[in-house]
């Protein structure tokens, strides 16, 4: 008679903790998929390839704004800026002659218009000339960062 009991306390007190952990899962799960969505864990970067520096970027509905950085000892003349997103090929108003440490703010202008909160990630080509040469070089890198309003 009395290990009926004993069994029965003990089922109870294991059923009791089950339920607190079932809802301590429960609760846990809902705080991670509110504040550690997908789509906000990716990394917010710009690079491009030597002698460019990108010091500064961001996008927003018109395009991508990028603060390009001359880390060359001598004059580079830049010819060319585009920035690929998915089909979406972004072009900007070359910012010409840039002397050695010079930063110059180009904005990269998108056909399409990208959408506030989008996550965006693109390529980055700079074309350039070195000094009085005529011969055409590239700087690659890539962008990845979010679309603000």
């Amino acid at each position: 008679m009395f290990k009926e009991k004993k069994g029965q306390a003990a089922m109870e007190f294991l059923m009791t903790y089950g339920w607190a952990i079932l809802a301590a899962i429960i609760a846990i799960g809902v705080l991670a998929y509110f504040y550690f969505s997908p789509g906000d864990l990716g990394p917010d970067v710009a690079a491009v390839t030597t002698p460019f520096v990108i010091e500064a970027w961001n996008a927003d509905v018109g395009g991508v704004n990028l603060g390009l950085k001359n880390g060359d000892q001598s004059t580079l003349t830049v010819t060319n800026v585009t920035v690929t997103i998915g089909t979406n090929v972004c072009t900007a108003t070359p910012p010409g002659a840039m002397t050695s440490g010079e930063l110059v703010d180009v904005a990269v202008d998108c056909a399409t218009a990208l959408v506030v909160g989008d996550n965006v990630k693109g390529d980055i080509v700079v074309r350039y000339t070195r000094g009085t040469s005529t011969i055409e070089l590239s700087s690659t890198g890539s962008i990845s960062t979010k679309v603000v309003a």
